[in-house]
């Protein structure tokens, strides 16, 4: 678990440093995970699915999944 937690701290350390924040649609809403930690979202928990990392971020009762294919590509939308 704490491999995990350093891979998802590191890939939202990644996300922050672009000099512009890469944004994706979803057909809800969208936003860039480095976006979501700003606004309070907290990261609850992580997997993998294939060559690529899925990351679930909550806030209250809003939650988001955000997922990497790098470091530099990523999508998060809404998931309720």
């Amino acid at each position: 678990m704490k491999v995990w937690l350093l891979t998802v701290l590191a890939l939202a350390g990644g996300v922050q440093a672009q000099a512009q924040e890469e944004t994706v649609s979803s057909s809800s809403s969208s936003t860039s995970m480095a976006e979501l930690i700003r606004q309070g979202y907290e990261i609850k928990a992580s997997t993998s699915s294939g060559s690529k990392l899925i990351v679930f971020l909550q806030k209250d009762k809003t939650a988001y999944a955000c997922e990497f294919a790098s470091l530099t590509r990523s999508r998060c939308g809404s998931i309720n």
